[in-house]
Order: structure tokens, then sequence, then C-alpha cells
């Protein structure tokens, strides 16, 4: 019986240490901006960065970097093809010599839109292919993503913002995550916006809560004439 709860004790002491090293029961938070600057009539040039941490203000978890080439359809239809660059630390805690790992990224996108009452709906299909560099070896991944938001105004300064996106593998296990978030936004100018939110990030075994700090800059950069 002794040795039955010694057992337990040791299980019990490295569940709880395997959840604190991977930062589930910490806040963290993302750092984030997105702009979609117009070139012509038809094409506009996308620029994304994103700094996320482990916790509020430190212990750094993942850069990405992203950009790509849209073709606006019309108002409701776009088109885009991108590379995005990910450098990512996949660990909680800090170890002497620790390499972060690193991937290249393509991706292919359709962004759908329409309006229903005062809600604006944006239904966003992206497929990736992801060259991950990480520990020595390289590998290839394939993924799609749905993602569903939906944007009320408030005022013509205030809005709330919604959406839920699903990640799918293309191989190995089907589900890779979920992503749910909420946020108040405000319309700064009107190319300009910033909004505030929370994020519950779903993998099979671990739920992480983010804070979101996003900023959304689309100049134009057509020329005037």
């Amino acid at each position: 019986m002794r040795r039955f709860f010694t057992i337990i004790s040791i299980i019990s002491i490295l569940t709880s240490v395997q959840a604190q090293d991977n930062g589930e029961d910490d806040l963290g938070a993302w750092y984030m901006y997105f702009g979609t600057n117009k070139i012509s009539n038809k094409l506009s040039i996308h620029t994304e960065a994103q700094f996320r941490y482990y916790e509020t203000a430190n212990n750094f978890n993942q850069l990405l970097l992203r950009t790509g080439l849209n073709y606006h359809i019309n108002p409701e239809a776009i088109v885009t093809a991108g590379y995005g660059y990910i450098s990512t630390n996949g660990t909680f805690e800090e170890f002497f010599g620790e390499e972060n790992s690193t991937e290249h990224r393509i991706f292919e996108q359709l962004i759908l839109k329409n309006k229903v009452g005062e809600f604006h709906f944006e239904h966003r299909y992206r497929l990736e292919q992801r060259f991950i560099e990480a520990y020595g070896f390289n590998e290839t991944q394939h993924r799609a993503r749905y993602r569903m938001q939906i944007t009320l105004p408030l005022t013509d300064i205030f809005f709330l913002n919604f959406y839920d996106e699903i990640f799918i593998n293309l191989q190995g296990e089907t589900f890779g995550q979920n992503r749910l978030y909420a946020a108040l936004g405000i319309n700064v100018t009107e190319n300009l916006s910033v909004q505030a939110g929370y994020l519950k990030n779903h993998f099979t075994n671990a739920n992480y809560d983010r804070l979101q700090f996003g900023i959304t800059f689309n100049p134009d950069l057509r020329k005037k004439k």
C-alpha cells in the first residue's frame, strides 16, 4: 500500500512539473501588426508581424513575419499568395544552449466577405506548406485553416470583433488547434485601427490563454492622379 501511494505521488509531481513547464497556467500575450497596402485597383500587399510571449511581457515564444500579394476580385472576395517566416521557442523554461526552431511557410488563401444586418462576416480559407527546421532535422508539413470572423460596429469609432479558427493537419493527427477570440476595437483614422482582446488557444493536450494587442494600418500606396 505504501508503494502504491509513493507511485501515485511521483506521478502527481511529474504531471504538475510538466503542466508548469509548458506554460499552460500562465497568461501570455501576442503583440501584432497587420497591413493591407493598396498598390493598384486590384492589387495590394499584405504585411504582418507578430511577437508572441509565454508571459505578458517576457519569456519569448514565437516571432512571426508574413507577407503576401492580394488580388481583389471584388470588394467581397480576395485571393492571396504569400510567404511567412516563423522562429519558435517551443519550451516555457529556458535551457542553456537551446536553439529555436525555424519555419519557412508558403500559403494560399481566399477571403469572402458578406454582411447580415449590422454584422460583417469574413470567411478565410487558407492552405499552408510548412518547411520546418528543428534540432538538426528538416520536415515538410501541410495544413488547412478556416476562420470565421464577425465584426459588429458599435459606433463610428468603436467595434467588437470575434472569430473562431480551426487548424486541420493534412498528415498525421487531423486536429491541429482551435483559436477562439473576442476583442474591442477602435477606429483611430480611416485606415488605422487598434484592438485589445482575449484568445483561447486549444490544442489536443493543452489550452493557452493569451491577451492580444493588435494594430491594423492600411495605407493606400497608389499614385495620386
